[in-house]
């Protein structure tokens, strides 16, 4: 059997509107009516429709958007977890506050060293590999813990498998999604898939926190092994590298943009990384955008994320209503920068992180003062507030790298400007803990934070205007 193409089929069809729309002519020519101008709309109007409506299909782009939105959800699962599991290690260890907070700072600083090696290493094994690699990392690392006996074995899985492991999922995954696949939106799926780990901390955070409550924290540990290896397959099924493996150019462009060669292995990439941070901190900007970004870092993963619910705690809150709180936080952080993308599309990100930073350091002196043994109204309003703001940051930092050093070198140098925020995340989970070890409670931690976001809204503002540099290749 013979079947038409779809040319041949438009031809036919357009044929048959032709004739019937002349016979009509013909016929009110005779008998009276329309005449032959109407006749010729008609032929006009006709065949220009066509033969049936098409939906239209969404683009791609989009589908490996909501996959990586997914990807780093589940990387965020493990994030969710220390806050609540300082209490039942210290329990049942007797391990320091101190001892604890350093296993998270090594999660945290790695996490941040990792983001830029990992964005060169997208660029030469493909997104798809590093990704489900890093999952399976984030796998291993959080389900050995259930056998742990030694605060050692807490610094190498907490710290060093899981925080390479949820490193290479950073917001340098982001960059790099953002850059290949979108040329329009930027700064919206910017803010969208960096809300997904504040979604990935209201979904997990408040069922970790029920389950430690019952004195299973390894169950909990175990929850968020699962959680991301049942994520790894669907990374590796629907994931692709790029917007020409699929036959489609990125979302917004007219043609395929530039790629970025890196060839070799893993070395080649790691120089790669190295040789855009060299070319990189020879400018000024690059240090005020990691400066304030690292005190960004400071003041939410590093003092917010890791010691918010042990301070509440220390107030007699209990911690399922200390976690439930960091949860509506996550809430509000999606709100927050989903809008601060829009916001970034429309508006000069200087003045948006000038912004950001000055309400986020006048919150946190006021924070002291809020804890009480129960959620009262001030306390809502400020987690309301402070979740707008959480890393609302974000989206305005990685257009400033965009723009100015270009889209080739933007997922790298925001890899490197996204480690100096997890160093001041580390230092700041480190430091923390001995301060409540030293003084018996966290507020000179809020008060320094809150005097540093203001160092950190003056130096997003010194950024100068955009400035391409040759790319280091």
């Amino acid at each position: 059997m013979i079947t038409p193409s779809r040319a041949s089929t438009t031809t036919w069809w357009r044929a048959a509107v032709m004739a019937r729309s002349l016979h009509m002519m013909a016929f009110r020519s005779l008998f009276g009516g329309g005449g032959a101008g109407e006749a010729v709309a008609v032929i006009r109007i006709s065949v220009e429709r066509p033969p049936s409506s098409r939906v239209r299909r969404v683009h791609r782009a989009w589908w490996v958007a909501a996959v990586t939105f997914v990807a780093i959800v589940g990387a965020a699962a493990f994030r969710a977890t220390p806050s609540v599991l300082i209490d039942p290690l210290e329990g049942e260890f007797g391990w320091s506050r101190g001892t604890i907070g350093a296993a998270v700072s090594v999660n945290l600083v790695l996490y941040g060293l990792t983001a830029p090696f990992s964005a060169a290493l997208m660029e030469r094994f493909g997104i798809r590999r590093v990704v489900t690699v890093a999952l399976l990392l984030v796998s291993a690392g959080s389900g050995l813990t259930v056998f742990m006996t030694a605060a050692w074995q807490l610094v190498l899985l907490w710290g060093v498998v899981v925080g390479l492991g949820t490193g290479s999922m950073a917001l340098a995954l982001v960059a790099t999604i953002t850059s290949r696949w979108f040329v329009r939106r930027r700064g919206l799926v910017t803010g969208v898939l960096t809300a997904a780990g504040a979604a990935g901390q209201l979904v997990f955070l408040p069922l970790v926190a029920a389950i430690v409550e019952g004195g299973e924290w390894r169950v909990a540990s175990a929850t968020v092994a699962l959680t991301a290896l049942a994520i790894a397959p669907f990374v590796w099924w629907l994931m692709r590298d790029r917007p020409e493996d699929v036959g489609v150019h990125a979302y917004g462009a007219d043609g395929p943009l530039p790629v970025t060669a890196t060839p070799g292995g893993a070395g080649a990439a790691a120089g790669r990384a190295l040789r855009v941070l060299f070319s990189a901190a020879r400018t000024r900007e690059f240090w005020l955008l990691a400066g304030a970004f690292g005190i960004c870092g400071a003041s939410t993963n590093g003092l917010m994320g890791t010691h918010f619910v042990p301070a509440a705690h220390d107030h007699g809150m209990p911690v399922t209503a200390a976690a439930g709180l960091l949860a509506v936080i996550g809430v509000f952080d999606i709100v927050g920068t989903i809008a601060s993308g829009w916001l970034t599309d429309r508006f000069d990100s200087r003045r948006l992180l000038w912004i950001y930073y000055v309400l986020r350091g006048v919150s946190l002196l006021f924070l002291p003062s809020l804890f009480a043994q129960s959620v009262e109204p001030p306390m809502l309003f400020f987690i309301v507030f402070y979740g707008l703001d959480w890393v609302a940051t974000v989206p305005p930092t990685l257009a400033l790298c965009r723009e100015r050093f270009g889209d080739a070198e933007a997922p790298v140098v925001f890899g490197w400007v996204l480690a100096a925020h997890q160093v001041g995340a580390g230092l700041v989970a480190g430091l923390g803990g001995v301060a409540r070890d030293r003084f018996g409670d966290y507020n000179l931690a809020w008060y320094v934070a809150g005097t540093l976001c203001a160092a950190a809204a003056f130096m997003s503002l010194a950024v100068r205007p955009a400035r391409r540099l040759p790319a280091a290749l």
